[in-house]
């Protein structure tokens, strides 16, 4: 670590997390407050722990890390401590209770009645901590028919239209892999939370806040959603033989793709570069292409050609070509390509964690890089119940032999 690194501030520093919470969707979103610097306490029920720990397998697909954990659990839950707590007993509850009193920000995904259940409500949290920040987060929000359902990732994307927006226009819907809307709703999460602990700062107030995977992914889709919303028109599907030839991806000749785009607002000069650029001059005043118009409506036909052009160069000797002319234009990399990627390796997309079980990894950096702020994933997800002597001793401030106690009677 540079000197200037160490002179970076940890931006939330000093403010306290807790959460009740299991899979990703609540936890993601207190793993980015800890990757800020925030102290995030994890409670997890003794010997079962948060349901994502024994989530190891998609299909054929697995997730297990070497050491029998779960890769969704690493991911959900860096940069936190963990503690487990059987809120089932009234001790456990009064344990909840005198950390609260020491906690800004307290998180649950559990559904109401479960959480009524366990008095772990805003009212009741509210009168123990006045300036806590409670924030709820449910698959479709807290009022409405199916405020009491329950939702996962899967129903985020089918209910909030997500899965008509990718795929072509025959095919059924279409699921992303893996975790994206919980991802979203993560993000909301840490913003709502940053807002929240801003208009504490400025009005001296806490407060509940409802979030869903529902909202979260329709905000992801603002675009679409205000254009349905204003225009009654759904979303146009990509068709890749029938959409513009100039905002569309290719294959390569060593089978890699490469995505293309040309402005709209673009003037007609800049046709004249792409067709010198892919040795295709003679379609510039072609009369089937030489307007922006005429290239729509004969489009099957140009994308039919340029298919042939790209396939007789590699990606790469494409990517050399237009960047000489300035024309638009990337890989389309898989998820394997990332770390290989030059732009995200220098931009610190992906950097280097030293994991205290597989020892150097590559993990997701934070997307915005801040010249005097330090962020980054501070530890790995933690063991069940890692911390919770030292969260007793040094936050509820019990004894050692209170803390024996509750062992004999299997609180923690």
């Amino acid at each position: 670590m540079t000197a200037k690194e160490n002179n970076k501030v940890d931006p939330l520093q000093g403010i306290r997390v807790l959460e009740w919470g299991t899979y990703h969707a609540g936890p993601g979103g207190t793993a980015i407050l800890g990757d800020l610097g925030a102290e995030v306490i994890k409670i997890e029920q003794r010997k079962i722990g948060d349901s994502v720990r024994n989530q190891k397998r998609f299909g054929d697909i697995s997730f297990e890390l070497p050491d029998g954990e779960s890769l969704f659990f690493e991911a959900s839950n860096r940069s936190k401590k963990g503690i487990t707590l059987d809120l089932n007993q009234d001790k456990g509850k009064e344990i909840a209770y005198r950390l609260i009193e020491n906690t800004d920000v307290f998180l649950t995904n559990s559904r109401k009645r479960v959480v009524d259940k366990m008095k772990m409500g805003y009212p009741i949290l509210s009168q123990i901590n006045p300036r806590l920040i409670y924030i709820s987060l449910s698959a479709y929000g807290s009022k409405g028919p199916d405020s009491e359902k329950g939702g996962f990732d899967f129903q985020g994307q089918a209910r909030s239209g997500f899965m008509f927006s990718a795929g072509e226009p025959d095919m059924p819907p279409q699921a992303l892999h893996f975790g994206v809307i919980d991802q979203a709703a993560a993000i909301v999460v840490s913003h709502a939370i940053l807002t929240a602990l801003l208009v504490r700062e400025r009005f001296g107030i806490g407060q509940e806040v409802d979030i869903s995977l529902l909202s979260s992914a329709m905000f992801f889709q603002y675009i679409n959603v205000f254009t349905a919303l204003w225009l009654k028109k759904g979303v146009t599907r990509h068709n890749r033989t029938k959409t513009d030839p100039l905002r569309n991806f290719y294959q390569c000749q060593d089978e890699k793709w490469l995505s293309i785009g040309f402005p709209a607002h673009w003037d007609e000069s800049r046709w004249s570069y792409y067709c010198q650029s892919l040795g295709l001059p003679e379609l510039e005043s072609h009369p089937k292409f030489d307007t922006k118009q005429r290239r729509f409506q004969n489009s099957t036909e140009l994308i039919a050609i340029f298919d042939d052009v790209f396939a007789g160069k590699t990606q790469q000797e494409w990517l050399n070509i237009f960047s000489q002319s300035d024309i638009i234009a990337c890989p389309v990399n898989d998820s394997l390509d990332l770390e290989h990627d030059p732009q995200v390796i220098e931009n610190d997309y992906i950097i280097d964690f030293e994991h205290p079980v597989f020892g150097k990894v590559k993990v997701p950096g934070f997307p915005a890089n801040f010249s005097n702020s330090r962020v980054e994933m501070r530890c790995a997800a933690p063991s069940l119940g890692e911390h919770t002597e030292e969260i007793l001793q040094g936050i509820g401030g019990y004894s050692e032999d209170e803390i024996e106690q509750f062992k004999k009677l299997k609180v923690i």
